[in-house]
């Protein structure tokens, strides 16, 4: 019979664990944890030792809204699903706490991974059955079961290992092709991101409502984003890429001066050719010059167009990053699509990995997908695409399961959402 005994920890003792476990996420952290408790829930910070060593813990939340209480892990708890015994005392404990805390049930999204894909959805090794069936031998409905889709906490995510990759030259070559020309094009428009202040969080917000307005979604308030950065402090980063339309000008303008120079020193020498050998390579030359000038004349133009109508720096793309030892993960983006083709987010989520070499942090987790990977009936197939581009990989997790606490209230509950067809 092992020894097991329920602790609360400290906020320090909680980060300490997190950090460490193979499972720690911004979630389970202590500035989740101040920001829960600014929105009104209780929170505890529970864990299990065994011998004197943690061996799992969990950020539990109570919430009470609409008339119901109910009782939630995000992303956790830090534990050893396929340990029985472990788990199964674990869970009793929280479920005693979430009683006392009057939640009808306990609901929580393992951040196990259940199984593992390459980026094209073909599966990597065995999946984590055991998991889930203790779960379920445990008592808990599993919500949703195996879906696709996004969810409110996402069960398919793209990940890119950066294990062995020590410094921007590898981390390039490792991108496909079309993503390392994006990342050059981006920075030859004159691209540049930047830490944004909590006053100018408005921006990103702006951002944020573009590509929800075409994706149908609803933006999350700026207090949201507000709140998030007074809570992660250091941990988190809210950045733009903006495109600075003077040096786009002169890239091409440049360009266009040295085609101009390099005609008038070929028609020179064509004037002092002596042979015609000589005069038959100064001729080709000077048609490839003609050939080569017209569309750069015309990216001259636009770009005067361009910094004419929108001015000299315009913000085109906005995305929001927490890190944590184990990862980085950008959870929320926004960007101005009239602008796509400067590739601004290849640059910016390029740069963040290059952060990630810099501090030695070993994953960039690019969050959700929809867990399909053909085009076919797929709306979600671009972003996808996008993320392939960096070559990563997908880790496909349980998902959502909900613990009766009550089990006639809860019983209740879902007969309402039943009849109200929720």
């Amino acid at each position: 019979m092992r020894d097991f005994e329920l602790v609360k920890l400290s906020e320090d003792e909680f980060d300490k664990f997190s950090a460490c476990h193979p499972q720690g996420n911004f979630q389970q952290t202590s500035a989740m944890g101040t920001l829960r408790k600014e929105e009104g829930k209780t929170v505890d910070y529970l864990g299990v030792k065994e011998h004197g060593e943690l061996k799992a813990a969990g950020l539990l939340q109570i919430i009470h809204a609409g008339g119901s209480t109910f009782a939630l892990i995000h992303d956790g708890p830090m534990c050893d699903f396929d340990d029985k015994e472990l788990l199964a005392f674990f869970v009793g404990k929280l479920k005693e706490y979430a009683k006392q805390g009057g939640a009808a049930q306990l609901d929580i999204t393992p951040e196990a991974v259940y199984q593992l894909h390459t980026q094209k959805g073909e599966l990597e090794g065995s999946a984590d059955d055991e998991m889930v069936a203790n779960l379920l031998a445990l008592g808990f409905d599993h919500v949703g079961g195996f879906s696709t889709g996004y969810t409110s906490v996402p069960r398919w995510r793209w990940v890119k290992d950066l294990t062995g990759i020590k410094d921007e030259a590898a981390l390039t070559a490792s991108y496909a092709k079309y993503r390392r020309r994006n990342v050059r094009i981006a920075r030859e428009s004159g691209v540049h991101t930047r830490r944004l202040e909590r006053d100018e969080l408005s921006l990103f917000h702006q951002l944020c409502e573009l590509s929800c307005e075409k994706q149908g979604f609803e933006n999350r308030p700026l207090s949201f984003f507000e709140e998030m950065y007074d809570a992660f402090g250091d941990n988190i980063e809210y950045r733009v890429a903006e495109i600075h339309f003077d040096e786009y000008l002169k890239t091409w303008q440049d360009k266009l001066d040295k085609l101009n120079a390099d005609k008038a020193r070929i028609q020179k020498d064509l004037e002092r050719s002596r042979t015609d050998k000589r005069t038959n390579q100064l001729n080709l030359q000077l048609a490839s010059v003609d050939k080569n000038m017209p569309p750069v004349v015309k990216r001259v133009q636009e770009a005067h167009d361009l910094l004419d109508q929108y001015g000299a720096v315009v913000p085109l793309d906005g995305s929001m990053f927490l890190y944590h030892p184990r990862e980085v993960v950008c959870t929320t983006s926004g960007a101005d699509e009239r602008f796509d083709k400067f590739y601004a987010p290849a640059l910016m989520h390029h740069e963040m990995m290059v952060k990630c070499i810099e501090r030695g942090i070993p994953r960039y987790n690019l969050y959700g997908i929809n867990g399909l990977f053909t085009p076919e009936n797929n709306p979600g197939f671009g972003v996808l695409e996008f993320k392939q581009r960096f070559n990563g990989f997908v880790e496909e997790m349980p998902g959502e399961f909900v613990l009766p606490v009550k089990p006639l209230v809860y019983a209740a509950k879902q007969l309402a959402h039943k009849l109200l067809h929720r």
